[in-house]
């Protein structure tokens, strides 16, 4: 459904991400690479000559962090991303917007979800899917370039050592993007602790730019934003 709005969206202060200020909190946007065209049924809101897709918490973790005070995105128009566990696509495709000039790797191992992804990247041209598994990276380590950005969402206990195991695509000073599932690592801890753990080993690879809990839009989940 397309709206049209009195409010103006405005540029927010991280790049190609927009904002409506509404009340307290505010809605955030991507730039429709494809007017007209949804991707799950997201809205679609028109100002001038520019239309906008809604990027709601509970549909993304990124879209999460940012309503929690995500401060570190710096992609561009033209950044190269590698996306670790893809599904079907809703966080890819507002990422999509974003770098409309660029190019996501985007990974995902399940052959029925990929099947949505790859219809996806036939109508955008910046988006590579790739069935693989994300723990086994010399799978597709001959398909892809060195990357801006690296993004994980991985719901298996190992998700740390995975998210390791990829980050020699990340080019030095790239932003790393981790979102920890808590209760797929130790369904046993409370998830507070898990995240401590989780910290505590990226510290040993990473510098750390913040720890954002998201746990009130996704269950027992935290992301780190991380700079190689």
């Amino acid at each position: 459904m397309r709206q049209e709005i009195r409010k103006k969206i405005v540029e927010s202060n991280l790049n190609g991400i927009f904002e409506l200020d509404k009340g307290k909190k505010s809605i955030y946007f991507t730039k429709n690479l494809l007017p007209g065209e949804q991707v799950y049924g997201e809205k679609l809101i028109r100002q001038g000559k520019d239309e906008f897709r809604e990027f709601a918490p509970v549909n993304s973790k990124l879209a999460a962090a940012i309503r929690q005070g995500l401060k570190e995105f710096n992609l561009k128009e033209n950044s190269i991303i590698l996306y670790l566990g893809a599904s079907t696509g809703t966080t890819v495709s507002h990422l999509s917007d974003v770098t409309k000039n660029g190019m996501i790797f985007a990974v995902e191992s399940a052959p029925i979800v990929a099947r949505d992804l790859v219809f996806l990247a036939e109508k955008r041209h910046n988006i590579a899917p790739i069935l693989a598994d994300a723990n086994k990276p010399e799978e597709y380590k001959d398909n892809i370039v060195n990357v801006d950005f690296l993004y994980q969402d991985v719901a298996q206990k190992n998700q740390v050592q995975i998210f390791l195991k990829n980050l020699p695509f990340l080019k030095k000073g790239g932003l790393a993007f981790l979102a920890v599932k808590a209760r797929s690592i130790d369904f046993a801890k409370k998830p507070e602790e898990v995240f401590q753990d989780v910290e505590k080993e990226l510290k040993t690879h990473l510098t750390i730019l913040q720890k954002i809990d998201i746990s009130s839009f996704q269950k027992d989940h935290c992301v780190f934003v991380c700079k190689k």
